[in-house]
């Protein structure tokens, strides 16, 4: 199975008025986002479903995936909001549904830094360290062992901030 861990695109600064999780993209940030998307669809990319952080700024990046035709389905998971445990991910998502989906499966997991940063070393490297760093809009490929536990015995195959895709 293959994840492809999406950060959110540029979003509204924080402000006293706006809580966190109603900070929407900016007009920049949904421009870059559908550049990127745009270009995921060139190299021929495709999502069996994508998942995103229920924050609206997340799930606005996971529609435009969705409009560019990256994918079909969207659905929501608490575990990409920030804070999110891939531990509890993995044991009650990814386990549950292994059944119903492919072990060739293509999954965008759409959300937030510092979280996807650690997602990926404790999927690679089986601990955190709080090195890697994901940018706005950018991308990690990370294919997951199809029956060991995916924490430390995935690989990362893409690791690509969006100007590199711009």
């Amino acid at each position: 199975m293959e994840l492809y861990l999406i950060r959110h695109g540029i979003a509204e600064e924080k402000r006293e008025n706006i809580p966190d999780e109603e900070r929407k993209l900016t007009q920049e940030g949904r421009q870059k986002t559908e550049k990127v998307a745009q270009r995921l669809v060139e190299l021929d990319l495709k999502f069996d479903l994508i998942l995103t952080s229920p924050l609206v700024r997340a799930r606005q990046t996971a529609e435009i995936l969705l409009k560019a035709g990256l994918g079909k389905k969207i659905e929501e998971s608490s575990y990409l909001a920030p804070g999110g445990d891939i531990s509890a991910w993995i044991e009650n998502w990814l386990e549950t549904q292994n059944p119903k989906i492919s072990s060739e499966a293509k999954l965008a997991l759409v959300g937030h830094e510092p979280d996807l940063g650690y997602w990926t070393e404790l999927l690679v490297w089986g601990e955190a360290k709080g090195r890697l760093v994901l940018k706005k809009a950018g991308t990690i490929g990370i294919k997951v062992p199809e029956k060991a536990t995916p924490l430390g015995s995935s690989y990362m195959f893409l690791l690509t901030p969006p100007k590199y895709l711009l």
